[in-house]
């Protein structure tokens, strides 16, 4: 009997000893633990992801009760003006999914969050999904700003 199971692009990938690591896909469906009305992401994977069962392959930005299409493409593509209008969305937190890699704006593009009290992480776009789903299941007002 495995120990665990894995479900990456159809794929199954058994471990039956604890020695193994299994090599995981990097597409990935998330279910859902129950029915709800918030947005919350069910997949992603190269240039996309997944929300409520939809697959989105441009820039957005996400919160519970909003799904906004978000014009920087890239991460040299983003002005304080991006970031301005995160803050006129007046999120608790924002995770800024960066693409593929885990690479960091700079400093003077988050600062004005920061200064208003709203936390900013950034991490890649795939970890960024992941964070959102949990914080958003806690009830917080979370905003997820991912450059696709």
């Amino acid at each position: 009997m495995p120990l665990f199971r894995f479900i990456a692009s159809q794929k199954r990938c058994n471990v039956t000893r604890q020695t193994n690591v299994p090599q995981m896909e990097t597409d990935l469906k998330l279910h859902l633990s129950g029915l709800s009305e918030q947005n919350t992401f069910t997949g992603y994977g190269a240039g996309y992801v997944t929300i409520n069962q939809i697959r989105y392959e441009q820039s957005l930005i996400v919160l519970p009760d909003l799904i906004i299409d978000w014009e920087p493409r890239t991460l040299e593509q983003l002005e304080p003006e991006h970031f301005a209008f995160l803050l006129s969305l007046q999120p608790e937190m924002v995770l800024l999914g960066t693409g593929p890699m885990l690479r960091f704006p700079h400093p003077s593009l988050t600062k004005m969050l920061t200064a208003a009290g709203i936390g900013v992480e950034v991490m890649d776009t795939q970890a960024a999904c992941r964070t959102y789903n949990i914080l958003m299941a806690e009830g917080r007002r979370v905003a997820a700003a991912l450059v696709i």
